[in-house]
């Protein structure tokens, strides 16, 4: 018996089914190449293709520092990169690219934002406001921005526009009223120098001077 099941595993039926196998799997990895062929070719000749993820660009209308600007974007685009490397606004900086030192902070619609984490198509229709865009029309530093050359607010000065554009932020937000609330709302901007005893005192020395004009900016919009 076990003789005669040998002779059945390895004489010419066990070489008559391995030869059926191959067969069967060339057969069918010809079918599947030859399907894929046709699909390909019927999506080529109706204009059917997927289309890459990610591709394309969409038309994004945004007012930035006051100026309007109609641009096609890759949707993925971050806002940080548009500014930057489209728009020559060089002001907000690439730091971590993860949302966690704020040096790319910049407003949008009055809020701020961390511009790398911010896709560029979200603020179609918005207003945004950069570091370029927040002295006077004369050329006057903006108060924050004073302040911060007073107090000397910066050393290798990385960080300070972003540190500028969140302090105008937490002073608009009613958050600077006291030392302690000054350093919980600027606490997602990182200075490497380690100038925050000077960036404290330039946000408690413009505040007033800020809410000031705030409140005239206000007033021209509902006049």
């Amino acid at each position: 018996m076990s003789n005669s099941l040998q002779q059945n595993a390895t004489g010419p039926s066990a070489a008559f089914n391995t030869l059926n196998r191959r067969m069967f799997m060339m057969t069918t990895a010809a079918g599947a190449g030859a399907a894929a062929s046709a699909g390909a070719s019927t999506a080529a000749e109706t204009g059917s293709a997927t289309p890459t993820p990610g591709t394309g660009s969409q038309e994004t209308r945004v007012t930035i520092n006051g100026k309007r600007h109609e641009l096609k974007l890759e949707p993925r685009a971050s806002l940080l990169d548009v500014l930057r490397e489209q728009l020559d606004l060089t002001g907000a900086k690439k730091g971590c690219d993860h949302g966690q030192c704020g040096a790319c902070t910049v407003h949008v619609d009055g809020r701020r934002v961390a511009s790398c984490l911010t896709l560029a198509v979200k603020t179609d229709g918005c207003a945004v406001t950069t570091i370029e865009g927040i002295e006077s029309a004369d050329g006057t530093l903006h108060p924050m921005q004073q302040a911060f050359l007073d107090h000397d607010a910066l050393q290798c000065g990385y960080c300070t526009p972003g540190q500028i554009m969140a302090a105008i932020a937490c002073v608009r937000e009613g958050h600077a009223t006291s030392d302690a609330q000054i350093r919980e709302y600027m606490s997602g901007n990182i200075c490497r120098c380690g100038a925050y005893t000077g960036i404290l005192e330039a946000i408690r020395e413009a505040a007033p001077h800020v809410r000031r004009m705030e409140g005239r900016m206000k007033g021209r919009r509902h006049a």
